[in-house]
């Protein structure tokens, strides 16, 4: 059958030989997709100025809908999320300048990995964490993933928090 490609921003798969790789990558679908996936990480900021630089989109205004959807030329933004976007930039300016105003402290990806693999080291060597430790972990839930983390879309099974019940686990048993 031969090797196939598969691109994450589009979420599908082809044979993969120069042609079809070529074609897909230069493909207007395969650009929209690609600029969906980084959109998401866009700063508010930046969100913010784009739109502020758009016209309004005569007919979302009008019907709520828009045939272009994300691909509009036109903004989609009302007035109130215009405001929304002000003020969560402006809670974010603050908080960078003011580290007391900070509602709640977030962990950064590095400490969180740190102590994920002190505590794994820790669980397989069967030693017991200091006791600091234990205290901030009983602080946290069993899955202390930040809140921050989860919010980002598509995030990698290893990373996602498991179901409430757990994971379910087939049992084979196998005779013979």
């Amino acid at each position: 059958m031969g090797k196939r490609y598969y691109c994450d921003y589009c979420d599908r798969s082809f044979q993969d030989n120069m042609h079809n790789r070529k074609k897909h990558l230069y493909g207007v679908q395969h650009h929209r997709s690609k600029k969906a996936w980084f959109d998401n990480f866009r700063d508010a900021a930046a969100v913010l100025y784009d739109e502020q630089t758009k016209k309004p989109c005569r007919k979302f205004l009008q019907t709520g809908q828009c045939v272009f959807g994300n691909n509009c030329r036109f903004s989609h933004m009302s007035e109130r999320d215009m405001e929304n976007l002000r003020m969560q930039i402006e809670d974010e300016r603050r908080s960078r300048e003011d580290p007391e105003h900070r509602a709640s402290p977030e962990r950064s990806i590095e400490e969180w990995l740190t102590r994920r693999e002190k505590k794994r080291a820790a669980l397989s060597s069967g030693s017991v964490l200091k006791e600091e430790d234990e205290e901030d972990e009983d602080n946290q839930p069993e899955n202390d993933i930040p809140q921050h983390f989860l919010t980002i879309p598509d995030l990698p099974p290893s990373l996602r928090p498991p179901p409430p019940g757990g994971w379910k686990v087939k049992v084979r048993t196998e005779w013979g």
